[in-house]
């Protein structure tokens, strides 16, 4: 009777590599995918997250700020003189008491500065930035009246350029008024009749172009509203009809 011979009595042999032999471009050989692995990390999200947020911001700081109101803005020349003359005024009255102790200096430079400011908002700015502008006329008799002129509404202004003008107009009268009432305060008497100038050249813009803008708005819902009515109706009672709506429109727009 034979004896087994124990399984694990032999050592065994670590298996030796299998190389594959024969032509790479085999369609029989396997390729490896050689393709690097990607390994999402939370680290590499809220980098990712941070990557993004970056570009937003950067898209967004384009379209804004006083490069981005430039950008967009349609006449940037007339944009910058306007707010260049009104803001430089300010400057030299606030700061002319410290740079310089002559008054008849400054008084000058503040009153050619606004007296320039007041030529180039009604003549310039208010022409290419929303078409509206007008002037005092004394006719045969000696009576003087307001005209005003406007751009046709088929060409509306730039919103932009329309916004930041209103802005100018309305602003920078209150910033004279703060300037007039810290004179009186501070008993700066010499620098009273500078303001009081300076509001009477800002006041006149505002209300001039103020009544420039219901009346291009009256005239224009006037066209619209009679050709519409006309169209529609004939006759007496679409004149009276056309009328009634004329006169209502008229009041809204403060006529």
């Amino acid at each position: 009777m034979s004896v087994a011979t124990p399984l694990l009595d032999n050592t065994i042999e670590a298996d030796q590599p299998e190389y594959v032999s024969g032509n790479i471009n085999s369609t029989n050989a396997k390729t490896p995918n050689t393709r690097p692995q990607v390994v999402l990390t939370p680290s590499t999200r809220n980098a990712a997250q941070s990557n993004d947020q970056a570009l937003a911001s950067n898209d967004a700081d384009a379209e804004g700020g006083i490069a981005g109101i430039f950008r967009q803005s349609a006449h940037p020349q007339a944009l910058f003189c306007l707010y260049f003359f009104r803001i430089c005024a300010i400057l030299v009255y606030v700061l002319s008491g410290w740079v310089t102790k002559n008054y008849v200096l400054s008084t000058v430079l503040v009153v050619l500065l606004l007296a320039m400011d007041f030529w180039n908002c009604r003549n310039v700015a208010g022409r290419t930035l929303v078409g509206l502008r007008f002037w005092n006329q004394v006719d045969e008799d000696g009576e003087s009246f307001w005209v005003f002129e406007s751009r046709d509404p088929s060409r509306p202004a730039n919103p932009i350029d329309s916004r930041m003008f209103w802005i100018a107009i309305y602003v920078f009268p209150i910033l004279w008024i703060l300037l007039l009432m810290a004179s009186i305060f501070s008993l700066s008497l010499f620098y009273i009749p500078i303001v009081i100038l300076a509001l009477v050249f800002n006041m006149t813009n505002a209300v001039g172009f103020t009544y420039a803008d219901r009346d291009a708005k009256q005239r224009w819902a006037n066209n619209v509203v009679g050709g519409s009515w006309g169209i529609g109706f004939g006759g007496i009672g679409g004149q009276i009809l056309t009328g009634a709506v004329k006169n209502s429109v008229g009041k809204v727009f403060g006529k």
